[in-house]
């Protein structure tokens, strides 16, 4: 498999990283209309001593991101044409939060020099020019949105990522004392993302020894994470937050599978969110998986988490279907499951006897 794939340009790693943004932005504010706008999660609104953090200056914009749901079409689209008509094309955008901010960021990065709806671009390589400065801080560790290629968005037909090289963050800032706040049951679904993602990169049929290198590191330090240091061990955040880095770059010579597929049916038509659609999905999962989902399950037990159970009792047939719909449009994640002949061991019947036992 051939992939000439972009990574991110720079990196800061390290507590305190986060102190040091002002810095780190001051070369990318002159450009456009000279102002920086500050996607931030919602999560920390009211939080006046993050927002101290925040180097915002001059003509600089703070937008706090709804993150109950995930990141929306319509949301991108409505806020690049507020700020283009408005105050101009901005110098740069910064993500502070999870992985739905930092593809907020992405995305409309990209859209702010992409004419017309961020709809039409959803898929491989529909982008037509580069997008703005961008930078991601992860105040989560993951989803592996800080070093993806992909932007993942939720349209009114489907959902699905705007994925080029010019999607790739030009910043990032990995500061382990950011995640050290995050619920724990949020902190358990986004970790358990990363657990997936290689679970799914090393079991299917695109890896090769550049994804093992890192799905198999990034599989070691989220067992030791999840199974072996305590929640509060400052370890535990710097090892979580590296796994979730080194998990995305698997992905980028990999792919995600069957857990994927059916969490973005799960997410679409009843607006999971990802994390918490990707456990649902991956407990009934050990006909794929196998041991992987037994030590999933130790996991859960260990920390204590309820995830929610006998959810398909209140599904209509109606709702099954439309998960289905969306599941099996998503040929990539099946052929890398299961191979290019992935329609002989895969049908509507099986994907729907999956979301019948969740």
């Amino acid at each position: 498999m051939f992939r000439n794939f972009k990574a991110v340009e720079k990196t800061a790693y390290g507590r305190g990283s986060f102190d040091r943004l002002g810095e780190i932005l001051a070369p990318h504010r002159n450009t456009g209309a000279g102002y920086l706008i500050f996607f931030v999660d919602e999560y920390f609104s009211g939080n006046e001593e993050f927002k101290a953090r925040i180097p915002l200056a001059g003509k600089d914009h703070l937008e706090y991101i709804p993150v109950a749901e995930e990141p929306t079409t319509e949301l991108i689209d409505t806020l690049r044409d507020t700020y283009l008509n408005t105050y101009g094309l901005p110098a740069g955008v910064v993500g502070i939060g999870g992985g739905s901010v930092l593809d907020v960021a992405k995305a409309i990065s990209l859209m702010f020099t992409n004419e017309g709806s961020s709809t039409q671009y959803q898929g491989l390589n529909l982008i037509k020019k580069p997008g703005i400065y961008a930078c991601g801080v992860p105040t989560i560790s993951g989803t592996g949105a800080e070093v993806s290629m992909t932007a993942v968005l939720t349209g009114p037909e489907k959902k699905l990522g705007l994925k080029c090289d010019w999607t790739v963050l030009n910043q990032i800032v990995l500061d382990p004392d950011l995640i050290a706040t995050v619920p724990d049951n949020q902190w358990f679904y986004t970790g358990m993302d990363n657990y997936i993602h290689c679970v799914e990169s090393m079991t299917g049929r695109f890896k090769n020894t550049f994804s093992e290198a890192f799905g198999y590191k990034s599989l070691e330090m989220s067992k030791q994470v999840f199974l072996e240091l305590d929640r509060k061990d400052p370890k535990s955040d710097e090892m979580l937050m590296v796994a979730s880095y080194m998990g995305g770059l698997s992905l980028t010579y990999s792919e995600v599978g069957v857990c994927h597929a059916l969490s973005y049916g799960l997410s679409m038509v009843l607006h999971i969110h990802h994390g918490l659609a990707n456990c649902i999905a991956f407990k009934e999962l050990e006909d794929v998986y196998g041991d992987y989902v037994q030590e999933f399950n130790t996991m859960v037990e260990k920390h204590h988490i309820d995830l929610p159970k006998n959810l398909a009792a209140g599904w209509s047939d109606e709702t099954i279907e439309a998960m289905v719909d969306v599941a099996i449009r998503l040929e990539h994640m099946w052929n890398h499951a299961f191979g290019e002949n992935w329609r002989e061991v895969l049908d509507r019947d099986r994907i729907k006897n999956w979301y019948k036992r969740m």
